[in-house]
Parts: C-alpha cells; structure tokens; sequence
C-alpha cells in the first residue's frame, strides 16, 4: 500500500466558530512571479513557493450548511456558490495559509458582515454550472463549473472542468495548493490567521473546457494561456476555529 500524502490536519483549537462543507470545488492555478505574490501579502507572511514559483488559483465552490459553532446551517444564507482568487502564505514557524485576494458570492448580508470582518468579499450574481447547463452549449458528459457576473465594476467569469474521476491527484504540486488549513488576513491593522480542519480532499484531475476570466485580472495577477493545474473535487466538510494573531516581535523576522 501506497502512503497517503495528505499531511494530517492540525488540531483545531476551541472554541469551533463555524462549520460549513464545501462541494463540487474547481481548482484552477497558474504560476506567477514570487514578487508578484508578495505585493498582496499581509504583513508578517511571504509567498509559499513551490517548484521556484508563486501561484495564483481561481477556485469555485458550493458552501452548504454554514452555521456558527457546532449548530446547524443557516437556512438560506448559510448555502451559496462562491468563487475566489487567492495566494498562498507561509508564517516563519511554518505555518501555511491562503490569501484571499477576491471572494465572489451572491448573498449581500454575507459579503457585507464578511467584508467587515476584513475579507475581501464581493457582491455578485454566482452561479453553479452542472451538466446539463454545459451540455446546452454543445459539450457532453460530467461536467461542472461557475459563472460570476459581479454588480459593480462589470468583471466576470465563465470557467468549467470536465473531471476525471479515475485519475486522482496525489502529487505534491496538487497536494502544495489544496492542504492548506487556514487563511491570513489583515484586519484593524493586525495580521489574523484564522485556522480551519477537513479531513483530505478526495481530489482528482480534470480537463479544462471552459475559461473566460476577468477575476484575476481584476485582482492585480496578470496570467497568459491555460493554468497549469485544473483539479477537482466532490467536496469535504470543514471547521473553523478561533483566529490567532501573528506575534507583534516576528513579523519582521520572515
């Protein structure tokens, strides 16, 4: 037997703040320069390099039964579609995380208490894309991706996979961009890790068939051609815990 590649999760520490689980997640990722991250990074993280490059993802997902603590989803506003653009981040004990430049959901009450909290929410028309909306378009077969028409500023986004679900992704640039347990985030002047636990992506390879994207531009990232890795997944179930602030002494020793 093989040895699983998927480090083990951390131990969420208490209390659980909110449980939620994410479904039919496209992974779309594309090299950029390690200074190109940097810029967007908080203070007290840099770029998580891998291969001698920063990446740069666009990420669909379905978030379904979001609810506070260990309670039961929310109705209506605890499921929706979203979509982001994000960096990844190390801390100097280690510690990697996420950097959300771009969030896309279509629940204002979501976007407005998620931006005061200091995440980069936006107020948009997201829409999952089974296979039967794809296969309108002429295509066939098991496909899923997302569509994104945000309200203010016009950008949008068109982006499908058809998976592959006799080829999973255990290499270790699959591996680098989807075991992250955690983001980080400025927020009244102070960089926030703010930890999560899943247990591991049940992930697979996928073929590209869609893209028409004005996300990442319109996040800062310029990217060219086709990403380099375009995965997914059917889903897990995460928790999220407490968030830590970086200590004040080590954010210039990275």
């Amino acid at each position: 037997m093989g040895v699983d590649p998927w480090p083990d999760a951390p131990e969420l520490p208490a209390p659980t703040i909110m449980g939620q689980r994410w479904t039919d997640a496209v992974f779309l990722h594309w090299r950029i320069p390690e200074a190109v991250a940097a810029s967007s990074m908080p203070q007290g993280v840099v770029p998580d390099v891998f291969d001698g490059s920063a990446w740069v993802g666009l990420i669909g997902f379905r978030l379904q039964g979001a609810g506070l603590g260990r309670g039961p989803g929310v109705p209506y506003f605890g499921s929706f579609n979203e979509i982001n653009v994000r960096l990844y981040s190390r801390e100097p004990d280690g510690t990697r995380g996420v950097v959300f430049l771009s969030l896309d959901a279509s629940r204002l009450a979501v976007v407005l208490a998620a931006r005061a909290a200091g995440i980069p929410y936006v107020w948009s028309r997201a829409g999952f894309l089974a296979a039967p909306a794809l296969i309108c378009r002429g295509a066939a077969g098991p496909f899923a991706g997302y569509s994104v028409r945000r309200f203010r500023a016009g950008a949008r986004s068109d982006f499908a996979v058809a998976p592959e679900p006799d080829v999973e992704a255990t290499d270790p640039l699959s591996i680098h961009l989807t075991a992250r347990f955690g983001l980080h985030t400025r927020f009244r002047g102070r960089t926030l890790y703010v930890p999560n636990t899943h247990s591991a992506w049940p992930l697979y390879r996928a073929q590209l068939t869609q893209l028409e994207d004005q996300l990442v531009a319109a996040a800062g990232i310029s990217v060219s051609g086709p990403p380099e890795s375009v995965l997914f997944s059917p889903g897990v179930s995460t928790q999220f815990g407490w968030p830590r602030v970086l200590d004040p002494g080590r954010l210039n020793t990275v």
